[in-house]
């Protein structure tokens, strides 16, 4: 099994497949590399296609003690895969928690980035929901450690943003709880103790946003409650976003609408590489409604 090591000794279980210009898809909380199958099979065809398990996900390290977890270590990672890989710079998806992490990646090391695709991002951002957030991240927690993987993973998979999938694909969702089922139950109570309960609010992250230059699709789907403000803010701050809102979908927006998905990441992709995706001209943020 393929592993790479990060700069805190943690090792990472990755894939790397296909050739030609990298992508680097960066995991959601309830998913791990397997959850990218659908993009790598349909991209892997003419792009360099990596994914990998985050430190907390079996067969990658999964480290005893809460402060080898955070929102840093999460960002940190994906710069690991690149360097291992002797990757320059790369399309960076994430997706939900790893979204996340793509979000902190773009504004830290901007170098590293040919474009961002930052889905499903949004949970516990609302500046009234932090508390409520954190709350119900430790209790997620405590599910993890204190029930049965089944029972935990089945709870999580059934939660409100989570039931579209399950509504259209019980088939792909059945395996989706599967998969969450072979987890790690201590990795899972660490990283959301350690990444998801301590991140900051993507509403104190405003003038970092800004000043993002690398290409950016913000993706989500339309009852993903939590990640349609969010949504919006990342639109309107960053100056080179675009946003696309899936109707009728949840969080889990690659395994629900794949095809939907693919389409607009290749459409995205295609733009960046050929130098066709602009910042967005000022203009358009004028406060004037129907002219000067």
């Amino acid at each position: 099994m393929p592993h790479l090591t990060t700069d805190d000794d943690v090792k990472l279980y990755y894939e790397d497949g296909g050739s030609g210009i990298p992508v680097v898809f960066v995991h959601e909380f309830a998913g791990d590399y397997r959850s990218w199958e659908s993009q790598v099979r349909y991209f892997a065809r003419c792009y360099r296609c990596i994914t990998y398990n985050a430190r907390g996900y079996p067969p990658s390290d999964v480290p005893a003690d809460d402060e080898r977890y955070s929102q840093e270590r999460a960002r940190d990672d994906i710069r690991a895969v690149l360097d291992a890989l002797k990757i320059d710079k790369a399309h960076i998806v994430g997706l939900s928690m790893g979204g996340f992490a793509a979000l902190h990646f773009g504004f830290t090391y901007p170098r590293r980035v040919r474009s961002l695709v930052v889905a499903g991002c949004g949970y516990g951002a609302a500046p009234n929901q932090r508390q409520q957030f954190a709350e119900e991240a430790e209790a997620a927690a405590r599910k993890f450690e204190e029930a049965s993987m089944p029972k935990a993973a089945e709870a999580y998979a059934l939660g409100p943003t989570r039931v579209q999938f399950q509504n259209k694909d019980p088939r792909g969702w059945k395996e989706f709880v599967e998969q969450l089922t072979e987890h790690s139950s201590e990795g899972s109570a660490r990283t959301l103790r350690g990444v998801q309960k301590r991140r900051p609010s993507l509403f104190d992250l405003v003038d970092k946003m800004k000043a993002i230059t690398a290409p950016t699709l913000v993706m989500t789907g339309d009852e993903d409650w939590p990640c349609l403000e969010p949504g919006l803010l990342m639109k309107r701050t960053i100056p080179t976003a675009g946003l696309v809102v899936m109707p009728n979908a949840g969080h889990t927006i690659n395994l629900e609408e794949p095809a939907a998905f693919n389409q607009h990441l290749a459409n995205f992709f295609q733009a960046v590489d050929a130098g066709a995706w602009r910042q967005r001209d000022p203009r358009a943020m004028k406060e004037a409604i129907l002219g000067r």
